[in-house]
């Protein structure tokens, strides 16, 4: 059975129950699809049976935070150093994290943009089970994150390519880890939140004053252009 709390083999401890928290979360859970149903199940077991299942030094199986970030000009992928793959911000959890403070923290590091979770709270859009780096297998919670329309500016250490793909294009570079997750995002409500805007903008009504006439100024998105990639989740 998991045991949450005390030092890890990594010397760092997680909040006692994490385990059958995020477990719960996990179990209610809709997959969208047989390989997130795979995963759930996987992921629900090795909570159950790893020691300290948040910690990546006590054993190669272990569970990671992810995101897709999502706002005006469409979805944020990194390419990975090593992998030399798009993929979205995520990785290990710091001791105490919980996934979703993992998620954030990375992403935020990898992006250089200031994230935030959704109004109401961390919300998990999606599972996945995936072979990583040094042997290791990651069992990627992955969830949502909103970002302003900046671009991103990954500071030192981190790949200097980062930037926003729109939806079709993410959808093109993504391996088959990664597409679950996207068309997951794709269909929360805040990844439409710039149509919605640009909606309400063109039915405002004109603008009339000494200078002449005119409609409110508002602002559009817009996509990034490149090519391909896939995901490792750190």
């Amino acid at each position: 059975m998991a045991r949450d709390v005390g030092s890890g083999a990594g010397g760092g401890s997680w909040p006692e129950g994490l385990s059958a928290t995020v477990r719960a979360s996990v179990d209610v859970h809709l997959p969208a699809d047989e390989r997130e149903t795979r995963a759930r199940a996987r992921i629900a077991a090795d909570l159950q049976a790893l020691v300290s299942p948040f910690d990546r030094k006590a054993a190669p199986v272990h569970v990671t935070g992810s995101a897709v970030v999502v706002g005006p000009r469409g979805t944020v992928l990194h390419m990975h150093k090593r992998l030399h793959r798009w993929l979205q911000p995520g990785g290990h959890l710091d001791p105490g994290e919980l996934p979703s403070d993992a998620a954030l923290r990375e992403s935020q590091e990898e992006t250089g943009l200031s994230l935030t979770h959704p109004v109401g709270g961390p919300r998990l859009i999606h599972l996945d089970v995936h072979d990583a780096a040094d042997g290791h297998t990651h069992l990627d919670l992955r969830y949502l994150l909103i970002a302003p329309d900046q671009d991103p500016t990954p500071p030192p250490g981190e790949s200097s390519e980062a930037r926003w793909f729109g939806w079709d294009e993410a959808a093109d570079v993504a391996d088959e880890a990664l597409v679950g997750a996207l068309r997951a995002a794709r269909l929360q409500p805040e990844a439409h939140l710039q149509d919605r805007s640009a909606s309400e903008a063109s039915n405002r009504p004109v603008s009339t004053g000494a200078v002449g006439t005119g409609r409110w100024s508002r602002h559009n998105g817009r996509e990034g252009t490149n090519r391909r990639g896939g995901h490792e989740s750190t």
